[in-house]
């Protein structure tokens, strides 16, 4: 079965066997929240939609995107991302992961934002 995996450089510190999940943040500057939607395939993430509450500084609303529900949904057209890299940083906050009704910070499995470690890695991996 193909999963999620995060890790950094190929190290696995966690494994969820989800078929897709979206990823949720808030804009570290205009406090906005963001959201992605993914498949796991074997070939990598799969981005479909991905929504936008508002723009603000360095947001600015993708061409062709429709206000839909008090947010901007659009689409980007992106090969499989093997893996996705993400910043998490203790000053930008953590990310949260949403999947079965329910949304989860990173934090729940690899613990809270750390200096020393400022990044994370997402990918698609054989659980």
């Amino acid at each position: 079965m193909i999963g999620l995996c995060l890790g950094l450089a190929g190290a696995v510190w966690a494994s969820l066997p989800v078929p897709a999940f979206t990823l949720a943040w808030s804009h570290t500057v205009e406090k906005i929240r963001w959201e992605e939607d993914y498949r796991v395939t074997a070939e990598g993430l799969l981005l479909g939609e991905a929504r936008v509450r508002g723009s603000g500084a360095g947001m600015e609303i993708p061409d062709g995107a429709v206000l839909e529900g008090g947010s901007w949904h659009y689409r980007r057209q992106l090969p499989p991302l093997q893996p996705l890299r993400l910043g998490r940083t203790p000053e930008a906050g953590d990310y949260q992961l949403c999947f079965d009704g329910a949304c989860h910070p990173l934090g729940e499995w690899l613990g809270p934002p750390r200096a020393e470690r400022p990044a994370v890695e997402l990918w698609s991996c054989v659980q």
